[in-house]
């Protein structure tokens, strides 16, 4: 049985690569991603031999340690994101529990992420290429370590499955995600610098953690190494438990999601209440704009730009403290706009079946397209002016502000032209109404891909006058070109949405 989950597993991964050539070009894509981040801890762990004994056990210890906590925080946000041997679908069948556990936790190694991190753990068996015994102690200590992310993954995964399945715990834990992505820059860099001021902090920290089910597993070759046998054997005997203790509470867990499976039933709402239906103009475009700006407020794949846009000043006002030069607060509007912009370009793709609501009322293209573009435009307008007059009022240069909104303005209103353009043309594969904004859907990774980077190629070509005419203000320093990008930046991109 624990065979034939494997080969389900197999078979489900190459079913998905063969829907279309797109799709395998995408799993290339992310397979050279993990690839190239792969190599890399290999290499620098197979460098840490050469180092002293305390620098290769404190760098072990931290980076095992930090990829059993991701294995078990990653899944409560995106737990929707690779539902292959989902446990719920198995509910009907009659598979002792040992080998449908034995089965799941080996299929959970099958993909990029598992083999990822079994290649990695696996390496540190050369960073402890010291002698035959730490060696041994290596391979032991990744072999557990790797199977306690899976089987972690698996207990939170299992235990959150009824919170998971409501639609609020997704949207907020969707958006809540995206805040740490975009903020990686500054803390990577605030970890970058804390860590040559901490030298004598985190060899403690990593002691302390090599008796926690976090670090045991990777500070059983170490203690080898340093040739203090009761401690490896002490910590040995920690992250058997610690394995065990997560695969009783997985079986639990999972005997009573097979007989009781969440179930996210709607709650009820009063009728009555038209909401922006009430406010907006009782016209084909009003209505529209109205259920576009309903989306963007309680559908977290649009929401998720709306969180990026606050998150972008801290990060480059992050960025210029570091390096004293405010300069890159420049681009704020114009890349505010540009986000924007392009976030309506699956608009249509995101509607689903809705989409058929709008066939069979009739509605014009012109009135579908123009209450899409209003509804963005109702509040990227007003963040584009707020951060372009924000940037002059933070700078003192009044004199360079018409230059900044005739860009900004023009590649706002370029972008809804395009982006009303290829969301209409191109439908692509995107999560489901309700799915996590991070689940890969089924369909052409690859030409979804060709389609967005092609778009945005486009817009940047269309966007080139005002570059040009901001460009030209920059190296001649007279004010005039300044003010003759306000006028034609958003003349020529009116024209763009208004050929959409």
């Amino acid at each position: 049985m624990v065979a034939h989950l494997l080969k389900l597993k197999l078979a489900l991964l190459r079913n998905g690569l063969r829907r279309s050539p797109w799709q395998l070009v995408g799993m290339a894509f992310a397979g050279l991603y993990a690839l190239g981040l792969v190599v890399t801890l290999v290499v620098a762990l197979v460098l840490l031999r050469t180092a002293p004994q305390d620098v290769a056990y404190t760098a072990v210890v931290l980076g095992g340690s930090a990829a059993i906590l991701g294995w078990g925080i990653v899944p409560v946000v995106a737990s929707a994101t690779d539902m292959t041997l989902d446990p719920a679908r198995f509910t009907t069948f009659a598979i002792p529990m040992k080998q449908m556990l034995a089965g799941l936790a080996l299929g959970g190694l099958i993909g990029i992420p598992g083999l990822a991190t079994s290649l990695v753990a696996l390496s540190t068996v050369a960073t402890w290429w010291r002698g035959f015994l730490p060696a041994l102690a290596a391979a032991a200590g990744a072999v557990l370590g790797v199977l306690t992310c899976v089987v972690l993954a698996k207990v939170v995964t299992t235990a959150t499955a009824s919170l998971a399945s409501s639609r609020r715990f997704k949207d907020v834990s969707a958006i809540a995600f995206m805040v740490p992505l975009v903020l990686m820059g500054p803390i990577v860099a605030g970890i970058g610098q804390g860590i040559p001021a901490s030298t004598g902090f985190l060899p403690v920290f990593a002691q302390t953690l090599s008796w926690t089910p976090l670090g045991a597993p990777w500070a059983i070759s170490g203690e080898v190494a340093a040739g203090r046998p009761g401690s490896a054997v002490l910590k040995l005997l920690i992250s058997a438990a610690t394995l065990a203790v997560l695969a009783w509470a997985w079986k639990v867990l999972l005997e009573r999601a097979l007989v009781t499976p969440p179930y996210a039933g709607s709650g009820k709402r009063k009728g009555g209440r038209l909401g922006l239906l009430g406010l907006l103009p009782a016209v084909p475009a009003g209505a529209v704009m109205a259920r576009s700006l309903t989306y963007w407020f309680r559908d977290p794949r649009y929401s998720g730009s709306l969180v990026v846009i606050p998150l972008l000043p801290v990060a480059l006002v992050f960025q210029g403290v570091q390096t004293g030069d405010f300069t890159s607060l420049a681009f704020l509007a114009p890349l505010s706009a540009f986000i924007l912009a392009w976030s309506i370009s699956a608009d249509v793709s995101y509607d689903n079946t809705a989409f058929a609501l709008h066939l069979a009322s009739g509605i014009r293209g012109v009135a579908d397209r123009l209450g899409r573009a209003l509804a963005c435009l109702a509040f990227a307008l007003p963040v584009v002016l707020v951060f372009a007059v924000g940037y002059s009022m933070f700078t003192g240069d009044w004199a360079g502000l018409p230059g900044q909104l005739g860009l900004s303005l023009g590649i706002l209103f370029t972008g809804l032209g395009l982006s009303s353009v290829v969301s209409a043309r191109y439908t692509v594969a995107v999560p489901l109404p309700g799915e996590s904004p991070f689940k890969k859907p089924p369909g052409n990774v690859g030409q979804t891909l060709a389609v967005q980077f092609g778009g945005l190629v486009v817009l940047m070509v269309l966007v080139l006058p005002e570059v040009a005419l901001l460009v030209a203000q920059l190296v001649t320093g007279s004010p005039s070109w300044a003010g003759s990008i306000l006028p034609p930046g958003p003349a020529l991109a009116s024209g763009c949405l208004w050929r959409a």
